[in-house]
């Protein structure tokens, strides 16, 4: 049987990073993304935010040959799911630090995936507001 690998995050518009690192994650086994709700995206990053509604996001999601299933939290981190899942890895982007990442005690190993420069879904808004 496959491991179960756990990331998660807003994922509110895809970009390379995001793909980069579900690519990985599917290398370990069977990927279970965590998506934030709108309302958790609205308290973590603003009321302008999230750009894509949760429904959107989550087909998004789905659509990936790497996704195997996504599961929708309201909280403002994962913990609960993760206590619940007890996955096998736990991989976060490469802007944590182990000590900040949540729900590491309930995974049987967890990984920071190297982040990819240049790949930010705030940064994209800046630069189409820019522009």
């Amino acid at each position: 049987m496959d491991k179960v690998v756990f990331t998660n995050g807003c994922f509110d518009i895809l970009h390379r990073g995001h793909y980069e690192l579900l690519k990985y994650c599917k290398t370990l086994g069977n990927v279970i993304v965590g998506l934030n709700s709108d309302e958790s995206v609205k308290r973590l990053k603003g009321q302008q935010r999230p750009i894509n509604t949760q429904e959107d996001r989550k087909f998004a999601l789905e659509c990936c040959k790497y996704v195997d299933q996504v599961i929708i939290f309201e909280e403002d981190t994962p913990y609960e799911t993760i206590k619940l899942l007890k996955p096998d890895v736990l991989v976060k982007g490469g802007d944590y630090i182990m000590s900040d990442i949540v729900g590491t005690q309930h995974a049987k190993e967890t990984i920071i995936f190297d982040y990819v420069k240049g790949y930010s879904t705030t940064e994209t808004i800046k630069n189409i507001g820019d522009r």
